[in-house]
C-alpha cells in the first residue's frame, strides 16, 4: 500500500472568510501532497500567497505561505491508495505543473456550487474540485457528486482518510523558531516536528 496526504487548510483573508461562512467550518483551502511534510504539495489557489488577485495551478511552499499567513493552521490528512494510484496521481499532477499558466481558478463556478449545478470549463477547477477529478480518474471518489461540485467540506467528511496532524503551519515549516519547539501546543502523540511522525488525532471537530 501507499499514501497520497490532503491537507486542509485555514487561512486569514476577505475572501477566506466569505468561503468559511458559505462552508460553515474552519478548512476552506485544499492540498494534495506526496507526503506528510507537504515538500511535494499541489494545489489551485494564489500563485502569491500574498496576493488572492491572480490564482491558479501551483506548486505549494509552506516556508512562503508561512511568511504571508504566519497564523495559518493545517489539517494533514492520510489517504491510502495503492502504488499504482500514486503513480497516476503523481505523474498528473506534475505534468499539470508543467503547463500550470494554462490552469486557472474557475471564480465562474462559485455560484453554480451554491444552486448545486455542475459547471465545468476546461481548465478551469476549485482547489477541490481539481483534487477531486485527479483522485477520481485514479479510482478514488471522494463524493457522490460530480467533481465540479466538491468542496472542502466533503473532504472534511470524507471518512477513509486518517488525520496524522493538525495545528500551525508554523509547526511543519523548515526551520522555523516554531517548528524547532519541542511541543508547540501540538495535537500530536510523540512529535517529531519537521518529519510529522504523529499518531492519530482523536476527538478533533471542525469550526463551527
Amino acid at each position: 500500500m501507499a499514501h497520497m496526504y490532503i491537507a486542509l487548510v485555514d487561512t486569514p483573508g476577505f475572501f477566506a472568510a466569505l468561503i468559511r461562512g458559505f462552508l460553515r467550518q474552519r478548512y476552506i483551502h485544499v492540498v494534495i501532497a506526496s507526503d506528510a511534510e507537504l515538500r511535494e504539495a499541489y494545489s489551485v489557489g494564489r500563485r502569491n500567497p500574498a496576493v488572492p488577485v491572480f490564482a491558479g495551478f501551483e506548486k505549494e511552499d509552506k516556508n512562503r505561505i508561512l511568511r504571508a499567513f504566519p497564523t495559518a493552521y493545517y489539517r494533514i490528512c492520510e489517504l491510502e491508495c495503492t502504488e499504482a494510484q500514486k503513480r497516476g496521481i503523481m505523474k498528473q499532477l506534475q505534468e499539470d505543473y508543467q503547463r500550470r499558466f494554462h490552469i486557472h481558478y474557475a471564480v465562474l463556478g462559485l455560484p453554480f456550487i451554491l444552486m448545486n449545478i455542475p459547471f465545468f470549463i476546461r481548465d478551469q477547477y476549485t482547489c477541490s474540485s481539481y483534487i477531486a477529478k485527479v483522485l477520481q480518474e485514479n479510482g478514488i471518489r471522494i463524493a457522490g457528486k460530480h467533481f465540479s461540485l466538491v468542496t472542502p467540506k466533503d473532504f472534511y467528511a470524507y471518512g477513509r482518510m486518517r488525520v496524522i496532524f493538525e495545528g500551525r503551519l508554523c509547526e511543519i515549516a523548515d526551520g522555523s523558531p516554531c517548528c524547532k519547539a519541542s511541543c508547540c501546543k501540538m495535537t500530536c502523540h510523540k512529535l517529531s516536528c519537521c518529519n510529522t511522525a504523529c499518531a492519530k488525532i482523536e476527538g478533533v471537530t471542525a469550526y463551527e
